[in-house]
């Protein structure tokens, strides 16, 4: 007898998933001032996952790569041409099914059991990071490269960072 899937539970391929996907992270909105953006005109990070790690590693290895503090909520979505995209699949930390953000049909799945293996990316593909749903801060993601197999080390691994990390909140910045 199969066992049943929870509802909002996605797909995860094997976890001997070892292709390489090489990620450009750039930041695109959010609380920047304009003195920021005068100084760093592009902000964004490489970053290099397996794919049989998760969306919560790449978020984990995001918030590291822009050196953020505190942790808030957050939303990947796929598929969609821009955010709020309603063809996009969006997959959400599970605390975001609480409160007023609870409606469990809108989203595809929960970010710590979904693979980016399952995600079905394509080089120059892109999606969309949306971490702390107050201040928004959004992310596109492109799909720079996809390896068939990965090399050893630790993944997700931070391979390369172009311009300074924004202060999470800008009156923090001097």
């Amino acid at each position: 007898m199969a066992k049943s899937r929870k509802p909002g539970k996605t797909w995860m391929p094997a976890r001997n998933d070892k292709r390489l996907f090489t990620l450009d992270v750039f930041i695109f909105g959010g609380p920047i001032t304009e003195k920021f953006w005068k100084k760093s005109k592009i902000v964004s990070r490489i970053i290099q996952i397996r794919g049989d790690q998760t969306l919560e590693d790449l978020h984990n290895a995001i918030f590291e790569a822009f050196d953020r503090e505190e942790e808030h909520l957050y939303e990947f979505q796929v598929g969609g041409k821009e955010p709020h995209d309603r063809d996009a699949s969006n997959y959400v930390h599970e605390f975001a099914l609480e409160g007023p953000f609870g409606d469990e049909t809108k989203h595809k799945g929960i970010v710590h059991d979904t693979r980016i293996g399952s995600l079905k990316l394509k080089p120059r593909q892109y999606f969309f990071y949306w971490f702390d749903f107050g201040d928004s801060w959004w992310h596109k993601i492109t799909v720079a490269s996809i390896e068939e197999t990965a090399p050893s080390g630790q993944y997700p691994k931070i391979t390369a960072r172009v311009g300074d990390s924004p202060p999470q909140y800008p009156d923090e910045e001097e």
